[in-house]
């Protein structure tokens, strides 16, 4: 199946606007406009994730300093018991 000039010519005719109706003909000066526009928009999203992100990484220091001393003050607390404990242990080997 070959194509008549008659259907090259409708091709060339109707091109445009098909390519305008799939928005894949637009000038140049307003698909530059477009893409700079959602350059900046993913730069601002970025920046706003980089921010979420930060305070994450802030909160998470906060939990884990808080994590620690509590660890601090479980293990003050066991070196103080097993002390106690040894302490009686022997005093009451001693007694016997």
């Amino acid at each position: 199946m070959s194509l008549t000039q008659q259907d090259i010519d409708f091709i060339k005719t109707n091109m445009p606007v098909w390519l305008a109706e799939q928005s894949l003909g637009k000038p140049t000066a307003v698909y530059e406009i477009e893409l700079r526009e959602r350059m900046v928009r993913v730069e601002e999203e970025l920046k706003h994730q980089r921010e979420l992100m930060r305070q994450g990484f802030e909160q998470m220091d906060k939990r884990f300093d808080e994590m620690i001393r509590r660890h601090d003050r479980h293990f003050l607390w066991l070196i103080a018991f097993i002390t106690t404990v040894g302490g009686l242990v022997i005093a009451a080997g001693k007694l016997w």
